[in-house]
């Protein structure tokens, strides 16, 4: 008799699907409840007005694909400068070593808004081309030098935590240190850190709020901007709240479908 076909071990099965599915009923019950007290009493206050927020919400909602549009650009810069600044960091050359560490010193010692600004206002003093650059590509810049600093020691990580058995072997095989890096290594540190990335994908979509500062018509700008300009600061920034955590929640969907497959691939 086979363990699928054992009585007992199939009670056990049922009675564990049972207790899951009562435990997602009990969590789907409870985030009803919560979230539907939370907008009986939005309901109640006399200054919140739900017809505002039908009204407006075709234009914030028409800010959502600019944001998801400056994420993917910032977190693809950044994965760029994660890849360069970790080989930095790993580097046995004194001046390139000292330059990536410098670079995530830096960024990781100042605020984020500060860096936005910065790019906006001191960078075409500096280099006065940057004054014909528009907003959104210096957000960009900004947004991608921030998060790519922070990933370096993701990626360093991922590449450390390949075996180095692999590299000693192809290097046997004659491979060169170049080849070996961008032909074995990388490719597995791309794998390991990839659950990393998503959440740094997720946490990207919220700081892209941050280049409203520099005038980027974004989802928190137009929120902000209509909510000024008819005194609804608090149905506009709901609004713009809950298009985030939206956003959020189907990010985490994917993410979790994603490292679920990538662990049955270890398996």
């Amino acid at each position: 008799m086979t363990a699928s076909n054992d009585p007992i071990v199939a009670r056990i099965v049922r009675a564990d699907e049972r207790r899951r599915l009562r435990f997602r009923a009990v969590f789907a019950i409870t985030w009803a409840v919560v979230i539907g007290a939370f907008v009986l009493w939005l309901l109640n206050i006399n200054r919140f007005d739900p017809a505002f927020i039908a009204e407006q919400m075709p234009y914030i909602l028409g800010g959502a694909p600019l944001t998801i549009l400056i994420s993917i650009a910032s977190i693809s810069l950044a994965v760029v400068l994660a890849v360069l600044g970790a080989l930095g960091r790993l580097s046995r050359i004194a001046p390139v070593y000292a330059l990536a560490s410098l670079y995530v010193s830096v960024v990781r010692g100042t605020p984020l808004i500060l860096q936005i600004i910065f790019v906006f206002v001191a960078l075409p003093q500096l280099v006065p081309q940057a004054s014909k650059v528009p907003a959104i590509i210096l957000g960009v810049i900004a947004l991608g030098f921030n998060y790519g600093a922070y990933m370096t020691e993701i990626f360093r990580a991922g590449i450390q935590a390949v075996p180095p058995g692999q590299r000693e072997a192809a290097l046997a095989l004659g491979m060169s240190d170049r080849r070996v890096m961008f032909r074995i290594v990388l490719p597995q540190a791309v794998r390991i850190v990839t659950p990393a990335m998503g959440n740094e994908f997720i946490a990207m979509i919220k700081d892209s709020a941050l280049v409203y500062v520099i005038g980027v018509q974004e989802l928190l700008w137009r929120a902000r901007t209509v909510g000024s300009a008819n005194f609804r600061g608090l149905e506009m920034l709901l609004l713009a709240a809950a298009v985030y955590w939206i956003l959020t929640i189907i990010l985490s969907f994917f993410q979790e479908r994603l490292e679920q497959r990538m662990a049955r691939g270890d398996r």
